[in-house]
């Protein structure tokens, strides 16, 4: 069985990727593929965990059964990171239980801050709108009011902070990698603007300047775990989806980003796949596979494919 098929015996989300991005399989496969997501495997179990209100476990950001009282920790089992890997598995928007969902979502879910805007609209910080941004543009919702507060947060460097309320004036890979996300795929979506594109390519530039992971002032690592393979990405950054999103950003490639390219195929294991090196801890709705530090991930795997094979075709 060589890697694809191997990749292939999986759930429908990666498959049907896997289709589109690793193979030259017709439209017509890949859609018949896709449409199996919100009906079967994780795609419909993470639909199903939706509660009629809306709501997964009970939360927005953080599930309901979390102390509001007690200082915030990770946990991935609310509504907003849901409906981010609920995009990331891919059904296709328009299947009538996506719509179902996304309705009860836009209807009905309000954020836990002051002045509770709908789930659409995004709240105050630059990594979670980011990601908002992305989910309203891939679920065909409106996000002007999400977009808005975006770019009249970027800063004087070209990237984003979710402190930046707090007095934080230096940009960080987290929160900017988050936006970038959320312009391109808006960009996609409706087409974009003029004023979307410059503040895209600014906060491009601020990666591009610390060639994806170093400091621009002294040249080292800025922080090891940004080198480090992880799914679900959640809100961090690492170099793997720094690398994702500019094979589409950017497909003519750019040399800042050799080193990482380099390092991403040092990855490699002899069977040829790659591992999960970094696991963003907390509760999760449902296990799926590869998701243990040290062994070999699917997730992993397509993903470091797909970026390889676009780099190889722009001769990078």
């Amino acid at each position: 069985m060589d890697l694809v098929d191997e990749l292939m015996d999986s759930d429908p989300a990666i498959r049907w990727q896997v289709l589109r991005d690793l193979t030259d399989a017709s439209e017509g496969e890949v859609a018949a593929e896709r449409a199996r997501v919100p009906a079967e495997g994780w795609g419909a179990r993470l639909l199903g965990e939706q509660a009629e209100d809306g709501l997964w476990d009970g939360g927005v950001y953080r599930p309901g059964w979390v102390d509001g009282s007690r200082p915030m920790f990770d946990a991935w089992t609310a509504t907003h990171f849901s409906v981010q890997q609920l995009a990331d598995f891919g059904p296709d928007p328009a299947d009538p239980r996506v719509r179902e969902a996304v309705r009860r979502l836009r209807e009905h879910v309000r954020w836990d801050v002051e002045g509770g805007a709908s789930y659409f609209e995004g709240e105050t910080e630059a990594c979670v709108n980011g990601v908002v941004l992305s989910n309203a543009a891939f679920f065909g919702e409106p996000g002007e009011t999400v977009l808005g507060k975006l770019l009249a947060g970027q800063l004087s460097d070209g990237g984003w902070n979710c402190w930046d309320d707090q007095g934080a004036t230096v940009s960080s890979l987290h929160s900017t990698i988050c936006v970038l996300e959320g312009l391109w795929a808006w960009e996609q979506a409706t087409g974009g603007s003029d004023e979307v594109r410059r503040a895209r390519r600014a906060g491009e530039e601020y990666l591009l300047e610390r060639k994806l992971f170093r400091r621009r002032s002294t040249g080292e690592v800025i922080d090891p775990r940004f080198t480090m393979t992880s799914y679900p990405m959640r809100w961090f950054y690492d170099v793997l989806r720094a690398l994702d999103y500019f094979r589409q950003a950017r497909p003519e490639g750019d040399d800042r980003c050799a080193e990482a390219l380099g390092m991403l195929r040092a990855k490699r294991r002899p069977d040829g796949w790659w591992a999960l090196e970094n696991t963003h801890e907390g509760p999760t709705l449902f296990r799926m596979e590869g998701e243990f530090e040290g062994f070999r991930s699917r997730w992993v795997t397509l993903r470091a494919l797909r970026v390889l094979r676009a780099a190889d075709r722009a001769g990078r």
